[in-house]
């Protein structure tokens, strides 16, 4: 599964996202211009020890994106969609796209990509959660679905969720 924040602007959250990447197995990608630099140590901070387990991809572009994702889904985080993304069926190589945290994401993706658009439910006074929050929640519900795949318990076994309760193996 693909993270992918367009133009990230606090490296705190980028680096707490970075660490949930790392941590789920996610493939995190950023797209320029980005609000710090790659090696502020707020960032580094933020990711702690676990930059050497995540495979992160720089992108020029949204577009350069695009490209090297072709044919996999895209949903696109906004809270102004109409669906919430408990209502999606997630795969396991979907791309989970995630604006910057002071816009969202350019409006005209969101009128290209209507029916990909998932939102948070929250109540309608308040704006919107944090980035490296909102990830989270919608990153969880998607692994959840795909019974969290290639992740392991500390006793080493692969750990398959399921309707029935979880199982190792």
């Amino acid at each position: 599964m693909h993270i992918v924040l367009v133009e990230p602007e606090i490296p705190g959250n980028t680096g707490n996202i970075a660490r949930l990447c790392a941590a789920e197995h996610l493939t995190l990608h950023l797209v320029e211009p980005l609000g710090f630099q790659i090696d502020d140590k707020h960032l580094k901070r933020a990711g702690l020890d676990y930059w050497d387990l995540l495979e992160v991809h720089v992108h020029p572009n949204y577009e350069s994106v695009k490209r090297m994702l072709a044919g996999k889904h895209f949903y696109y985080n906004t809270t102004k969609a109409i669906h919430s993304y408990t209502d999606v069926t997630f795969g396991v190589d979907d791309v989970l796209v995630f604006g910057k945290e002071t816009k969202g994401l350019p409006e005209e993706l969101l009128k290209a990509h209507k029916e990909d658009c998932i939102r948070i439910p929250m109540i309608e006074e308040a704006r919107s959660l944090n980035l490296s929050n909102a990830v989270a929640i919608v990153a969880m519900e998607a692994l959840r679905q795909n019974e969290f795949p290639h992740l392991l318990q500390k006793s080493g076994r692969l750990f398959k969720g399921g309707q029935k309760g979880n199982e190792y193996l």
